[in-house]
């Protein structure tokens, strides 16, 4: 996704695989659930220090392979992933979503891993760690947060709720110990710029973990098998344990709580089951005078949002109660207000500022690692700025205070919006920041969807998870927990794989 896109939403259906074993598991024996964590926790992902710059080389000649090869590939890719799970519900099929199992089909991948080079890889994974920590502390900057996002609130009704709650919770002193955070980093390489350039940093609800890893090891599959073929190297896709590492810091959150008898809640979108919406958190939730908050009689310890980062999320007053319930109660929120604001677009313009990052961060090295991958970033007041969006347009991405994809401006519009809003005045401006428009590599890939496959040219963003968790002083995580690589046809500015933008891919280290 040319210049940048929000967070990702799963399919309902994938959403129901990938929560309904934690919830329910922690549900019936949590004890068991956390042991099976620990013992099936995988290596970490292999990460040098190297950081010579180069661009991303052809691994691939794709005009030397005939189409029965390709074809093999297909069936091998297709049959993998209906064996281990990278299925999504068909929207085509009457009963997909309304019955466990039927009407699924394969999720939109890219049929081998794209080309990237070594030494970006590594640098994502060594600032993942300082990104965590930077959105932590963040999170307890309480000013910091309501005067970056002062004027937005004012241009922005959805913000403008969020602010509320996370201003009564700064009024009654409310403390968040444990603070668990489940991020994610997006990243592309810029060829104008040689460099890896972020896109944005998730705080909520960050797709894609199992797919992930799944079309990691599925990438991995077709290369044992035949990567003699390809002159390919299966090792070269580095490992991904995005899905265990995240359900290990959930696990880890729910064992710091400390009550035995407490459940993760997974809070989703309506119509989606053996789970909560925020409107059934609403009717059924309460806080005790002790800070437990039990839903449906049952207490919760950790609150996951898979909602709640679109105004679509909130339809009624409902939906807010629920939001401010969780957040006066003690439960481990992933995540607070607190990092759902530090995730802000308004927030990562801020940072971009001279002097910023110094406010949070005391390490010179960090501050210059968290520097070096940050785009142009400027707020709508900065009249040179605009001056030259609205003459080059072609260089710039307008965005909205807004999560989920399909948000973003691109091209002529931009220049249309910025001319729109110096006629109806300045107030809007606060809604929308300015992005340098990143230009990455073209490459030949081929994408696989329905069933079939078709080579395109293509264009990748690469997003880091990391995991953060902390109690009172203690950190007990702070990792760079997987991957998600997502490729799109590089004709289209957005980058969406659930809204049918891009495909799901893996990265062969070069």
């Amino acid at each position: 996704m040319v210049g940048g896109c929000s967070s990702l939403s799963y399919s309902s259906s994938s959403t129901f695989i990938a929560t309904t074993t934690l919830s329910s598991s922690l549900k019936l024996n949590p004890q068991s659930f956390i042991f099976h964590l620990n013992l099936r926790k995988p290596a970490p992902l292999r990460c040098a220090s190297s950081l010579t710059m180069e661009s991303p080389k052809p691994i691939l000649d794709f005009e030397k392979f005939d189409d029965g090869f390709v074809q093999k590939l297909v069936y091998d890719a297709l049959v993998w992933s209906s064996l281990h799970g990278l299925v999504v519900g068909d929207k085509t099929h009457q009963r997909s979503g309304t019955v466990p199992g039927v009407g699924m089909m394969h999720a939109p991948i890219a049929l081998l891993p794209t080309p990237f080079p070594e030494s970006y890889w590594n640098q994502a994974c060594e600032v993942a760690p300082v990104f965590n920590e930077l959105v932590d502390r963040i999170s307890l900057d309480g000013k910091f947060i309501q005067d970056s996002l002062s004027r937005t609130k004012k241009a922005d009704v959805f913000t403008s709720r969020l602010l509320e709650i996370h201003s009564k919770m700064l009024e009654s002193n409310k403390r968040e110990d444990i603070r668990l955070g489940l991020h994610r980093s997006d990243y592309m390489l810029d060829e104008e710029t040689k460099s890896l350039l972020q896109i944005e940093m998730n705080t909520i609800s960050c797709s894609f973990p199992g797919f992930g890893r799944l079309v990691t090891e599925l990438h991995q599959s077709l290369l044992r098998s035949h990567g003699d073929h390809l002159g390919l190297d299966s090792e070269r896709v580095p490992r991904n344990a995005s899905t265990s590492q995240f359900a290990d810091a959930m696990a880890k959150a729910w064992l710091e709580y400390n009550n035995p008898r407490a459940v993760v809640m997974v809070v989703v979108q309506p119509d989606e089951r053996n789970m909560k919406s925020l409107a059934e958190v609403e009717t059924e939730g309460r806080v005790h005078e002790d800070g437990t908050l039990t839903v449906g009689g049952q207490a919760v310890s950790v609150v996951y949002y898979r909602s709640g980062y679109t105004p679509r999320d909130y339809p009624s007053e409902s939906e807010w109660n629920a939001r401010l319930l969780i957040e006066q109660s003690s439960a481990v929120k992933c995540p607070s207000i607190a990092y759902h604001l530090a995730g802000t677009k308004k927030i990562q313009q801020e940072l971009a500022k001279p002097g910023v990052l110094e406010r949070f961060m005391d390490n010179k090295d960090d501050v210059a690692k968290l520097r070096k991958c940050f785009a142009g970033l400027w707020s709508l007041d900065d009249p040179e700025i605009i001056k030259k969006a609205i003459e080059k347009p072609e260089l710039f991405v307008m965005k909205p205070q807004r999560e989920g994809g399909g948000n973003n401006i691109y091209g002529d519009d931009v220049r249309e919006n910025l001319l729109r809003l110096q006629r109806e005045g300045e107030e809007e401006n606060a809604a929308y920041i300015l992005m340098q428009r990143i230009f990455p590599k073209v490459s030949n890939v081929f994408l696989l969807r329905d069933g079939v496959y078709h080579k395109d040219q293509a264009i990748s963003e690469l997003g880091v998870y990391g995991a953060y968790l902390r109690n009172k002083e203690r950190v007990i995580i702070n990792e760079q927990s997987g991957y998600l690589m997502r490729t799109k046809v590089s004709s289209s500015d957005e980058g969406g794989v659930a809204a049918g933008y891009a495909v799901l891919d893996s990265i062969y280290l070069n």
